[in-house]
């Protein structure tokens, strides 16, 4: 786990490369460096120096396998004439180098971008579908006098990009873009917008910031120097969520147990300690149960945050999991005065607006990881997604049934949606009829029900003057045939997963910890999409539930039973209300900020205090986008 920047330096700039590394020195504490290609000769280094080579590719380096200086990035190759710059960790490098060897190649570190650099001396981009882990990297090969750059098949590790004047910067996050010649640090409308009104961020190619784009996961670009065109962005992998095979459920169970376990396996392969973080939930229990299950003698340190609120608190699940594990607890609880204290770190290590307050409890879960001498954390991140973990997919499930006339099966369906899980009537009921009306006449719906209510504080000049499209950007996979599958896909490649991963890489490497993320494992996800939809949510309205059955003798009964749903939440509505007097003077702030009507908003505000209005994460987005302005656009 690291950070890199690589710039393609068209126009001969000068970079003052450690200004560009020590932006991101909490990725990569343990050492860092950086090669200059000038008319295909490399220079490589580690002291402050100005670098104006046509590629500059620099480093910071968090020793995780192979502690040795061998590991060294970015790393060059035998013959002198590629070097890689690579955030991520190859989990199957084992295996790569063993087929590498056979080719030929010989290897002088245990690390694996070695690995990673012959592999891509030997196969190129053909490489990129064979590669099992979390990866971004930048390959320059002084033969061809190209750049491969890429990103991993889910985008577990971060990468952008901004193209100004015919230079190409690429980065691990967004405050080393900033630091280039051209690029402003005004934000995308379109963003802003999204982001307050829908809480949605890594959608789409833009970042928050209208100068810098997002590089999309399972995909690479070939750049050749001495042409000053934009990248081509080029897809390595794609979802298929159109496949089926049809095992009995008791073999699929089987094979899910298998892959996850193989999937926990690699993830644990470390030169450092590991750990885990624990909400109490199904998806961090079967980690750490696994854990135990695959090594009886390990120790084990698991990280949870424990709300100060009874309806909040999964503790007692915490514990039973400790319990049956054996594992040494951490547990972390945080007051409002605490992330009040904390907020300015928490949003530049963010670098961009994020959902909620939950964020802030993951911040504190890692902190506590690192204070404790863990390095390596693995964590649930996907399994909802793939295994229809939230209230949304019984919706859409339900509105199918409707769809297709299956009013008996529909109406049986809601029954175990109400009675079997810890969802309420009312949640299912608007979800379910957002999923039935078409998009046409439910945008007009939309207006008509949020006019005057929600979104009277934002400008409407502000609206106009930047083509903000009020519809949003989010696209999803509707498909008739397979709307649960769809659903899955669409939550997982393109509007749900990518902000989780952005909040976990963050708050993670702010604490230079690598964490890690067993469900995203491709040959566990292909073979899930595979499987028919009624083994990952069934009639009885039991989500998760082929998973739940592949763990039973793993993971105690009691968890895999669960019908509630919490994960590392937080207090947010009792925090924000009780601190009203510091979000009034947040709420000042907007008075100068053109989106917002500072009038509106501060009504909207007041009634959400004295309970006329229902309190929810946009009054949180309000106030993330207030303090991230003041921020960043100084």
């Amino acid at each position: 786990m690291c950070g890199i920047f690589t710039v393609i330096n068209n126009r001969k700039l000068n970079y003052k490369i450690n200004d560009f590394l020590s932006a991101i020195d909490h990725r990569g504490p343990d050492d860092f460096g950086w090669v200059d290609w000038n008319n295909g000769v490399p220079t490589f280094g580690k002291e402050d120096s100005m670098l104006k080579g046509e590629v500059i590719q620099g480093h910071t380096r968090l020793s995780i396998l192979d502690l040795s200086d061998l590991g060294w990035q970015p790393m060059r190759s035998e013959c002198g004439k590629y070097t890689l710059s690579y955030n991520g960790e190859i989990y199957n490098f084992i295996e790569l180098r063993e087929e590498l060897k056979t080719l030929g190649y010989s290897f002088k570190s245990e690390s694996d971008s070695e690995v990673l650099l012959y592999g891509l001396i030997e196969w190129k981009e053909a490489l990129l579908p064979k590669l099992r882990g979390m990866f971004a990297f930048t390959f320059f090969d002084s033969v061809n006098s190209e750049l491969i750059i890429a990103r991993d098949f889910f985008g577990i590790k971060p990468l952008f990009y901004s193209q100004i004047d015919g230079d190409i910067a690429f980065s691990s996050e967004v405050q080393q873009l900033l630091l280039c010649e051209g690029v402003s640090a005004g934000s995308n409308a379109q963003s802003v917008y999204d982001y307050l009104v829908a809480g949605a961020t890594e959608h789409s190619a833009n970042s928050t910031f209208k100068d810098i784009k997002i590089f999309p996961p399972a995909s690479y670009a070939k750049y050749k120097l001495g042409h000053s065109k934009p990248i081509e962005i080029i897809k390595y992998w794609e979802l298929n969520y159109t496949k089926r095979i049809n095992p009995t459920f008791e073999e699929a169970a089987e094979k899910v147990r298998e892959l996850f376990l193989d999937s926990v396996r690699l993830h644990m392969r470390s030169d450092v300690p590991v750990g885990a973080a624990l909400s109490g939930g199904i998806d961090s229990s079967a980690i750490v149960c696994a854990i135990r299950h695959i090594n009886p003698n390990q120790e084990i340190h698991s990280f949870s945050f424990i709300a100060d609120d009874e309806k909040l608190s999964e503790e007692k699940w915490v514990d039973i999991v400790n319990d049956h594990v054996g594992a040494h607890a951490h547990k972390i609880k945080a007051t409002k005065n605490e992330l009040i204290e904390d907020l300015d770190d928490l949003i530049n290590t963010q670098g961009e607006p994020f959902g909620s307050t939950s964020i802030y409890a993951q911040y504190r879960v890692f902190k506590q990881a690192r204070s404790s001498g863990i390095t390596v954390m693995l964590d649930g991140q996907g399994a909802d997604e793939m295994l229809a973990g939230y209230i949304t997919y019984q919706s859409t499930l339900l509105s199918h049934y409707i769809k297709k006339g299956r009013l008996v099966k529909a109406y049986r369906f809601y029954k175990n949606c109400v009675a079997n899980t810890s969802n309420n009537k009312s949640s299912l009921l608007q979800n379910t009829f957002h999923a039935l009306v078409p998009s046409t006449f439910g945008k007009l719906i939309k207006r008509l029900l949020l006019k005057n209510k929600r979104v009277n504080w934002l400008s409407n000049k502000w609206l106009a003057d930047n083509n903000v499209n009020d519809n949003g950007s989010i696209k999803r996979v509707k498909d008739i045939s397979s709307p649960l599958h769809g659903h899955l896909k669409s939550s997982l490649c393109d509007f749900g997963i990518p902000h989780l991963l952005r909040y976990e890489d963050r708050n993670s490497m702010r604490w230079s910890i690598e964490s890690r993320v067993p469900f995203l494992h491709v040959d566990l996800v292909e073979y899930l999409f595979s499987l028919p939809e009624e083994f990952l949510l069934n009639e009885d309205a039991k989500s998760k539930y082929i998973f739940r059955e592949a763990m039973r003798g793993i993971v105690p009964d009691s968890i895999l039973d669960r019908k509630d749903k919490i994960g590392f939440a937080t207090p947010e509505k009792k925090w924000l209300t009780q601190m009203d007097s510091w979000v009034q003077v947040q709420l000042l702030n907007s008075k100068k900020m053109p989106m917002f009507e500072h009038e509106e908003l501060k009504k909207e505000w007041d009634s959400v205090v004295t309970g006329k209005t229902a309190f929810d994460f946009r009054c949180w987005r309000w106030l993330n986008l207030i303090k991230w302005l003041n921020q960043n656009e100084k």
